[in-house]
C-alpha cells in the first residue's frame, strides 16, 4: 500500500489579507511559518521519504521548513499549484464587482466548466492534480511522499477520489497547514485504488487555523 501525505500551506500574507492568491503569490506570515513548523513535527515520525511541493513560493517555503525537520530533498512538482484563477488574482474578495463575485462562485458552486476570465476550470485543475498524484506510484517500494499543495487544488484532488465531480460544490474545508492522507490499495472492502484516510486535520496546531471567508 501506498501511503501519501497531503499538507496545505501556511498561512500567507494574502491569505490574512483577504487576497485572491490563485497562481500569483505571497510569503508566509509569522503565523504561517509557526504552522509550518507544527505540521514537520507532526509528520516528523511518519517516516516521510520524498517531500514534493507545488513550485509557488508560499508553498515552497513551507515545504523547506517540513524538510528541514523531516531531512529529504525538496522536489518541485508545477502540476501541484493552486487553481488559476485569472483576471482575479491580486484582488481583494471585498472589492469584487457583482458580476466578478459571480465569476468566482461558478468555480465553487458546482457549476459545470465555470472558470474565472483567463482562469482555469476545475475540470483542468482536476486532470492535473491526479496526474501528480499518479506519478508517486512510480517512486520505490516503500516511498512514503508527501504533498504540499493549496486549498483548492487539495480540496479538488481529494474530493474527485471520492468520486465526486471536479466541478461539484465546494464542501471540503481544508485549513493552512491542514494534514490529509490518501492510500493506493486493493482491499477486499473498499474499492481497488486511491481512498481516503483522513482529510483536514488539524489537531497538530496550537491556534485555530482559519480558511479565508472567516477573516
Amino acid at each position: 500500500m501506498l501511503q501519501v501525505y497531503l499538507v496545505r500551506h501556511g498561512e500567507s500574507e494574502w491569505n490574512a489579507a483577504r487576497r485572491i492568491q490563485g497562481q500569483s503569490d505571497s510569503p508566509l506570515t509569522e503565523t504561517g511559518e509557526h504552522q509550518a513548523r507544527l505540521v514537520a513535527q507532526r509528520v516528523k515520525s511518519e517516516s516521510i521519504t520524498h517531500i514534493i511541493t507545488s513550485d509557488l513560493g508560499r508553498t515552497r517555503r513551507t515545504a523547506e521548513i517540513i524538510a528541514e525537520v523531516c531531512g529529504c530533498e525538496i522536489i518541485l512538482e508545477p502540476r501541484l499549484r493552486e487553481l488559476h484563477m485569472g483576471v482575479l488574482e491580486r484582488r481583494n474578495i471585498d472589492s469584487l464587482t457583482s458580476e466578478e463575485e459571480t465569476w468566482r462562485k461558478k468555480v465553487l458552486d458546482g457549476t459545470p466548466g465555470g472558470r474565472i476570465p483567463e482562469g482555469e476550470s476545475m475540470d483542468e485543475l482536476a486532470m492535473r492534480m491526479r496526474a501528480a498524484l499518479e506519478s508517486c506510484r512510480n517512486l520505490p517500494v516503500g516511498s512514503r511522499p508527501l504533498l504540499v499543495s493549496h486549498g483548492i487544488a487539495l480540496g479538488c484532488l481529494v474530493s474527485t477520489i471520492l468520486g465526486l465531480p471536479a466541478h461539484a460544490e465546494r464542501r471540503l474545508r481544508l485549513r493552512n497547514c491542514s494534514l490529509s492522507r490518501v492510500d493506493y490499495q486493493h482491499s477486499p472492502w473498499l474499492a481497488s485504488g486511491w481512498i481516503v484516510e483522513t482529510a483536514g486535520d488539524i489537531t497538530h496546531l496550537d491556534t485555530p487555523a482559519l480558511d479565508e471567508l472567516q477573516r
